[in-house]
């Protein structure tokens, strides 16, 4: 299968310029890249759904070219974005370019070969690129006019505004000149790697089709570059995917869990699993539709959300990490043993729940009764009583142990030596921690 025909029936394939799929098959391999914005010190999942096309350019036998923007990233692309961003600082950036490069290396196999990836940072072509140079060379090649059709900039002049009638905050010129340094970043790429193919998302394409057309007119005549773009991942309602309540879901672990990001990819709905495990995994066609024919006839057991999970999870983190994430999602799920998870695990898995602090004096005092109601100050049971009753009936119970009205809190085994977690019912958590 083809690299175009492999992303379509994966529905990663929203448009490609005429010849693209000709070309790929006349030269092997084919240099392509894609850039990723170095805004913050880690991508996240809707990066992950670009890095997947570098990976599927790849295995079908051609050149992965992932460049990282140092430059760019000082300006800002104001592609999808309603307002100017804030620049960051060159410290900043190479901060955050080292940490995308690190994760793109655990995607791409960049063993030296004819297809072996390479990362580029284009700061290292900007640096001694002078401001009049860049405007003779480069900006007398595009009219203000081909600038100004691009739907990245009309949004940001007009977005919805009476015909004629600008935003307030506009576009600035700095902002307005992006698609040019993009633009010769294809360029530069077409010289030095003969890079004739650039990918990204579906709100990249006017970007890339002005670094076609700089290479189309400063190129020799014969020269040709082609575009190619994927869809913007959303959900079956339309909202964008990639974000919870706290932000973003990173790559990075220490600002994603594994745990969490297991929990993400868990949890998606059932309208948006087939769509997530044709886009994240490397399971072949068969592979899915089984899948899917499986979690057709019990959907209750979330087969397609759960493969997802650990497929995306492992590569992404470890097998470890997937393994770790799988502990602790059936200790609160399914009842797993409490005392494999480590503290950062632990943390994680109950940090939705209500959590109280209580001196270790007062425990070595106290029954379970005072433990769960006066100690915690009527956090878990507002009255002794309440307590005492619920536990009567066999519904309370510490570190997983049933308890009874009359048992020392102290005999219940610590967590790591400081933690209890208290289940009331069957649903309602509790994470107590002494101090």
């Amino acid at each position: 299968m083809n690299l175009l025909d492999e992303l379509r029936w994966r529905g990663m394939l929203h448009d490609a310029m005429p010849g693209t799929a000709e070309h790929l098959a006349a030269q092997q391999p084919v240099s392509g890249y894609i850039g990723f914005d170095p805004t913050g010190v880690s991508l996240h999942i809707g990066s992950l759904a670009t890095i997947m096309l570098l990976v599927h350019l790849q295995r079908a036998g051609h050149r992965p070219v992932a460049l990282v923007g140092g430059a760019t990233g000082m300006i800002g692309d104001p592609s999808g974005k309603s307002a100017e961003r804030n620049l960051l600082d060159e410290d900043t950036l190479r901060r955050n370019q080292a940490g995308i490069k690190a994760q793109l290396e655990k995607f791409l196999d960049f063993t030296p070969g004819p297809n072996a990836a390479v990362v580029v940072n284009n700061y290292d072509w900007f640096k001694d690129f002078g401001f009049l140079d860049f405007l003779r060379e480069v900006g007398k090649h595009l009219t203000v006019n081909y600038m100004m059709a691009k739907d990245s900039v009309k949004r940001r002049l007009g977005s919805g505004e009476a015909e004629g009638e600008q935003r307030a905050d506009g576009l600035s010129f700095t902002e307005f000149s992006y698609q040019l340094l993009q633009g010769y970043d294809f360029l530069h790429l077409f010289r030095t790697l003969n890079c004739t193919l650039q990918m990204g998302g579906s709100d990249q394409w006017g970007n890339i089709t002005t670094g076609t057309e700089l290479i189309r007119r400063l190129g020799d005549s014969d020269a040709k570059a082609y575009a190619l773009t994927t869809p913007l991942i959303t959900k079956a309602d339309g909202t964008k995917f990639g974000k919870t309540e706290g932000g973003n879901v990173w790559l990075d672990p220490t600002m994603t869990s594994p745990y969490q990001f297991y929990q993400f990819f868990l949890n998606a709905a059932d309208e948006d699993a087939p769509r997530l495990i044709r886009v994240f995994t490397l399971l072949t066609q068969a592979e899915i539709e089984a899948l899917e024919a499986e979690h057709a006839r019990a959907p209750h057991l979330r087969t397609l959300q759960k493969a997802l999970a650990q497929d995306v999870t492992i590569r992404v983190h470890s097998e470890a990490a997937y393994e770790t994430a799988l502990a602790a999602s059936q200790v609160l799920f399914g009842g797993g043993e409490l005392s494999s998870l480590d503290e950062a695990t632990l943390l994680d898995v109950f940090g939705g729940v209500p959590q109280v602090e209580v001196s270790r004096a007062l425990l070595a005092e106290a029954n379970v009764v005072t433990l769960l109601s006066d100690a915690t100050n009527g956090v878990i049971f507002p009255s002794k009583g309440e307590a005492r009753k619920m536990m009567q009936s066999g519904g309370v119970s510490l570190n997983r142990q049933k308890v009874a009205p009359e048992q020392v809190a102290l005999d219940i085994p610590l967590l790591l030596d400081k933690y209890m977690v208290a289940q009331k019912g069957k649903k309602n958590y509790f994470l107590i921690k002494l101090n």
